[in-house]
């Protein structure tokens, strides 16, 4: 036995034999929760797909979405509100330019003629819209041209058009070409070459035209924006939202017709007695008019009662505050600021909600200074170079496109500003901050105060009134308020 397992294992024949190393391949599987799909979660995942950006928001797509966001933003005071107060917020009275070349003389002509050219078209106003319209309808379009009725030197003007009128009719069959999405044309890098503009609006009543004109990239604006790579046209802002308004309002309108229906029935009739009881026969649903202050005889085993009206129920002030919570976070609104209400807020609570929405605010104007304000400064410097005597003459002749300048807008207005001033002179007493930061923050322009507080200054030594004007000094701390203090 032991002969042949020592000649079959160790003898010659085994080590003429080459050994056989065999890959076992191991199979590694991983898994995520998420990716699974059972009875439970099938038709919550039904309609997930792997579009590409401008496939998911096609023009139909968006066709919807914006007739039904623009329905809510008109009935639902809620929608209104919150889409204004966005606006509101993001533009305030207007941004204001500030140049900052090496000239001062020619920066703050610059400035003059710029500020009462933005007066004249409204530009605040449209600003307003555009950002309005980014939240009802995803996208807004404004075309750079001259209007001679302009009351400036300068004929530029920003004309609004809605997202429904840039389209191109042909595009919607399966021959429309590869570098083009619905009313935009792009070259092989991904730059708008070409804008389609319909003749007129598609919900006209006379009824919109398929003919379109061919806007040039140069002058057209589009101020939306990309959620996804890719994405070509938006869509509105408040889409997640748009399902929580509709149960909003109904929620709110059932409620009301509960309690309305409660509220029909002055008095009814019941009886304790059972089926076959004694009790005289009343008719069913009878209605009998009451008169006021009478005294009156019920037939026999019949009692008078009221309808409890249980609306609206106790949980219908949370509801509204929750789904109020949950429709303003795509927003990136707080609840206080989109229900117009701080009742339920601390100082603390409040000012740490604001910090997030203010936030938002500042990437918002930061878009909106680069895709839409710094374009139309360059075209209204091209405009008024061509304007005689209008700008310095190393403007008109020098490549000025790219002049260094920046934007102000309207201020953040703090809840305690005697907190704010203090926290305000200590960083500038600290050296941690500048006058033109601080004037910044709130919205103007530090050299231009400067200059109106040395107007003011000299006239009032002027009129020996300088003296009068000097802070009062602070009252010194008593000694035991001291010691509070110090504890």
């Amino acid at each position: 036995m032991f002969g042949w397992l020592k000649k079959n294992l160790f003898g010659s024949n085994a080590r003429r034999r080459p050994l056989r190393v065999v890959h076992v391949p191991l199979s590694v599987r991983g898994r995520y929760d998420a990716a699974a799909t059972t009875e439970e979660n099938r038709r919550h995942w039904a309609n997930a797909d792997l579009l590409s950006a401008d496939a998911a928001a096609n023009p139909q797509v968006r066709r919807i979405l914006r007739s039904r966001a623009r329905y809510e933003v008109a009935n639902n005071s809620y929608a209104r509100g919150i889409v204004n107060t966005l606006a509101n917020d993001c533009v305030g009275t207007g941004p204001r330019l500030q140049m900052l070349t090496d000239d001062a003389e020619a920066n703050r002509l610059v400035e003059q003629q710029f500020d009462e050219w933005a007066t004249a078209i409204n530009l605040p106003e449209k600003l307003r819209t555009m950002r309005i319209a980014r939240a009802e309808s995803g996208e807004a379009f404004a075309m750079l041209l001259s209007n001679p009725k302009i009351d400036s030197l300068v004929k530029l003007d920003l004309r609004l058009i809605e997202a429904d009128q840039v389209a191109t009719p042909e595009l919607a069959g399966p021959d429309s070409p590869s570098n083009a999405v619905d009313g935009i044309v792009f070259d092989s890098f991904g730059n708008p070459v070409e804008y389609h503009l319909l003749r007129s609006h598609p919900g006209d009543p006379c009824g919109g035209s398929l003919e379109y004109q061919r806007v040039p990239a140069a002058a057209m604006i589009h101020y939306f924006r990309a959620d996804r790579p890719g994405q070509s046209r938006g869509v509105p802002e408040i889409t997640p939202a748009l399902p929580l308004f509709a149960q909003l309002r109904r929620y709110t309108l059932a409620v009301l017709a509960a309690a309305e229906t409660a509220a029909d029935f002055a008095a009814v009739l019941f009886t304790d007695a059972p089926a076959n009881g004694e009790a005289q026969e009343v008719e069913p649903m009878d209605l009998v008019e009451l008169e006021r202050r009478m005294a009156t005889v019920l037939p026999g085993g019949w009692k008078l009662g009221q309808v409890h009206a249980e609306q609206p129920a106790t949980g219908y002030g949370e509801f509204k505050k929750e789904i109020l919570n949950e429709i303003s976070r795509c927003l990136s609104i707080p609840y206080n600021v989109a229900a117009c209400n701080s009742s339920g807020y601390n100082y603390a609570s409040g000012r740490l909600d604001h910090q997030t929405y203010y936030k938002s605010i500042r990437v918002d104007q930061a878009q909106l200074a680069a895709v839409v304000l710094d374009r139309v400064l360059r075209a209204w410097l091209d405009e008024a170079v061509l304007v005689s005597e209008l700008l310095p003459l190393w403007m008109r002749t020098a490549a000025f496109r790219d002049l260094p300048h920046q934007w102000f807008w309207d201020g953040m207005e703090h809840v305690d500003p005697a907190k704010e001033a203090a926290a305000q002179a200590t960083r500038l007493a600290s050296l941690t901050t500048t006058l033109a930061y601080e004037f910044a923050r709130q919205g103007r322009d530090w050299e231009t105060e400067l200059r109106q507080r040395a107007k003011e200054v000299a006239l009032l030594n002027e009129l020996g009134l300088a003296q009068a004007a000097q802070p009062s000094p602070t009252r010194e701390e008593a000694p035991e308020e001291r010691e509070e203090s110090e504890v």
